[in-house]
């Protein structure tokens, strides 16, 4: 089976990542690619490893109502970019949208998927979540769907790689400036914040109206860390039984016993979670790894682009993360 396949904003480091991953995909077979900063350049010319059946395929001007005969679109777009535009591709393409437009809209499934995978199957319209909900989110499920912990009282402490902002991430992403420091950012008001207080209201029939999240940047290229403190008065083994029932057949779910490590999931689709509680003192612990741009961003998107074309969840994503 040939699943004709096109990427738009493939400039980026998600879209990158996406046509890594296509390229190795046995069903998908792409023809298309749209970067408006690399218009009229080769895949090659952006992608000098990219296989030789890709290499000559010319860049175009993203243009929706100029695509040929597609199956499947991956939107990897700044959030504000793609709303507009998707609305104009025709409803016979079926689109994961892996920006944060249509995270939790109408007519579009909210594609968590080690979590909700039958609430994006036969969809035609998915928006990917981002990429520390993807963490933060798949270790606090479990959780939050057996009331172990109070969904108001969760702090989400995160570090993330620099590849996280994107190509475009700007000054304040460069080299010279995140080459030893350890940066918070978006206190308060950061994108994701909405995004994830949805699904946990959705996840525990309660209120997350006190949600606390803080990011950090850290001197790595890829790879995301959340440690998250919530009320509770459920035991580790509370939590992990939780956990191994929650995900016993997830194929890219990994309850680890030691505290995991962002090299640990790093060119890949693992999701790593761990639990640490303290009854005595009201405390459960939940900690989750991705790497961002796999499980974060493209890896769930063809995960979830998989799923709605029917196919086994692990196509194309079975392989090892990239050690050390």
């Amino acid at each position: 089976m040939s699943i004709r396949t096109g990427i738009v904003g493939i400039s980026g480091f998600g879209g990158g990542e996406a046509l890594r991953l296509i390229a190795a995909h046995p069903a998908f077979e792409l023809v298309y690619a749209a970067g408006d900063s690399t218009a009229g350049s080769r895949i090659a010319d952006r992608f000098p490893g990219a296989p030789h059946g890709l290499a000559d395929l010319v860049i175009e001007k993203w243009d929706p109502e100029a695509l040929p005969e597609l199956d499947l679109l991956f939107a990897s777009l700044p959030t504000g970019a793609s709303a507009e535009a998707l609305a104009r591709v025709p409803g016979s393409v079926r689109i994961v949208d892996i920006g944060g437009d249509h995270r939790h809209v109408d007519g579009w499934a909210y594609g968590l998927a080690d979590v909700w995978p039958e609430r994006t199957a036969g969809q035609r319209r998915v928006a990917n979540p981002g990429c520390f909900p993807a963490a933060a989110l798949t270790a606090l499920a479990p959780l939050l769907t057996e009331g172990l912990i109070a969904p108001g009282t969760i702090v989400i402490d995160a570090k993330t790689g620099v590849s996280g902002a994107g190509r475009g991430g700007g000054d304040g992403f460069g080299y010279a400036t995140t080459n030893e420091n350890l940066q918070p950012y978006g206190l308060l008001k950061h994108v994701h914040m909405p995004e994830m207080e949805t699904t946990i209201g959705l996840l525990s029939g309660g209120s997350a109206a006190g949600l606390v999240f803080t990011p950090h940047l850290v001197p790595m290229t890829r790879g995301l860390l959340v440690t998250m403190y919530c009320r509770g008065q459920a035991t580790t083994a509370q939590c992990r039984d939780a956990a191994r029932a929650f995900y016993a057949d997830r194929p890219f779910v990994r309850l680890s016993d030691a505290p995991p490590q962002t090299k640990w999931a790093a060119g890949s689709n693992l999701c790593f979670v761990h639990y640490a509680a303290d009854p005595a003192r009201d405390l459960v612990m939940a900690l989750g790894v991705v790497d961002n741009l796999g499980k974060g961003a493209a890896g769930q998107a063809v995960q979830n682009a998989n799923i709605i074309c029917d196919l086994p969840e692990t196509t194309g994503l079975a392989g090892m993360p990239v050690w050390p």
